[in-house]
């Protein structure tokens, strides 16, 4: 008999060695064989990656995830597309077969890759999706970001997309603009599934949710079915609190007597819980109500809060600060991979999302006292994530343009 460990033995060696590397460079013992990320789907939260790519998927690392960490979800960004494709090789074999094709631009040859690896994610996810009873098991695609201020053509791509990518299991993100509203609410009325992105406000996620309640009553109204149409909202956390607590030290230094110091000493790092956990009543205030009753007994499922920006930006922050304190029913984590990591590591996964919420409040009051708004935070922060999805897709494009150069023996285009 052959002496060889399988590779799945291999794998929870090097996972433990990593586990243990990270324990000691924290200080902290070594972690027990149990895993902590799968006690979230008991206690009603959904676990996302947002490394959706072809390496992760034809490795098995993704399935070993599901298998072992409880993944029920897996969501696509054009940035792990413009890294894969630029340093690694994992798309080489594709590129090659479609860069000579003249029908395609970069961004079509873009959109069947990721449309290859959504419908492969969705296929790996489909026991997760029939046995949470449709609630869970998704993978995503996003619509191209220069179309986010557009509903027309946002309403164009994304039913294209559906029709392209041919499963139930998958939702197309759209950012939460006010002016994608309207498609967002007319493509849930026609059944595509949508994840709305970008949302940072209360506000912005109030918009999301009464489209998604309002083409759930059309549907419902027409006698059409209510029960397989699903929408989650992606609501951001840490990047709030990078902005604002940039706002605070700006003040903090500005202040020559010191008595702001300790004011805003004390909300740094607070309010992108604060506002996430406030933004969980305004959901809960929403599924209590009687709209949201008649949709209920017609078998109709909730719009859940989508956490997103779990891993904490200040090295001096817990590294699963976010993740531990947001745990509540009806939502998802869509956690980057090194804060999954190290959750599966050290978290501790307990009910936290409706513990702490007038202190959040306080929070919140305690912000605007200091003459910092937070909704003027929250919509600079939707201008520069819309920016920030822009950049790389940009990116992405003039590395497919530059691949299919050199194949076929051109010039490089100079990069602007």
């Amino acid at each position: 008999m052959d002496d060889a460990k399988p590779l799945v033995v291999l794998w929870n060696d090097l996972v433990l060695k990593r586990c243990r590397t990270a324990a000691a460079a924290q200080g902290r013992r070594e972690p027990l064989m149990s895993n902590p990320l799968q006690d979230l789907a008991r206690l009603g939260q959904g676990l996302w990656s947002d490394d959706l790519q072809r390496g992760p998927l034809l490795s098995g690392e993704l399935a070993r995830s599901i298998r072992e960490d409880g993944l029920t979800g897996l969501s696509s960004h054009p940035d792990a597309y413009e890294r894969a494709i630029t340093a690694g090789t994992d798309y080489d074999a594709a590129l090659a077969a479609l860069l000579p094709r003249a029908d395609l631009d970069a961004k079509a040859i873009y959109q069947e890759l990721a449309i290859h690896d959504v419908q492969m994610a969705a296929d790996l996810l489909r026991p997760v999706y029939q046995r949470t009873a449709r609630r869970d098991g998704y993978a995503s695609l996003e619509i191209s970001p220069a179309l986010a201020r557009d509903a027309a053509a946002t309403l164009a791509e994304a039913l294209r997309l559906w029709l392209r990518l041919g499963r139930e299991n998958v939702l197309i993100k759209i950012p939460g603009t006010p002016e994608a509203l309207p498609a967002i609410r007319a493509l849930l009325a026609e059944g595509v599934n949508v994840d709305v992105t970008q949302l940072f406000s209360r506000h912005a996620f109030e918009g999301a949710a009464r489209a998604h309640l309002a083409a759930l009553e059309e549907r419902a109204d027409r006698g059409q079915d209510v029960t397989r149409v699903a929408s989650v909202a992606s609501f951001a956390v840490s990047r709030v609190d990078s902005m604002v607590d940039g706002l605070l030290d700006h003040q903090a230094a500005s202040d020559p007597s010191g008595e702001l110091q300790a004011r805003a000493e004390a909300l740094r790092g607070q309010v992108g819980m604060a506002n996430a956990k406030l933004a969980y009543q305004d959901w809960l205030s929403l599924a209590g109500s009687p709209r949201w009753d008649r949709l209920r007994a017609l078998g109709a499922m909730p719009q859940r809060l989508l956490w997103e920006d779990t891993g904490s930006l200040d090295p001096g922050d817990r590294d699963v600060r976010y993740a531990e304190g947001l745990i509540g029913p009806d939502t998802v984590d869509t956690m980057p991979p090194a804060t999954l990591e190290a959750f599966r590591d050290h978290g501790r996964a307990r009910p936290t999302l409706q513990a702490g919420v007038e202190e959040a409040q306080r929070t919140v009051n305690a912000l605007a006292a200091l003459g910092i708004a937070l909704g003027d935070v929250t919509e600079r922060l939707l201008v520069d994530g819309l920016w920030l999805l822009r950049a790389p897709f940009a990116r992405l494009l003039r590395a497919i343009e530059a691949r299919r150069d050199a194949l076929l023996g051109r010039p490089a285009a100079a990069l602007p």
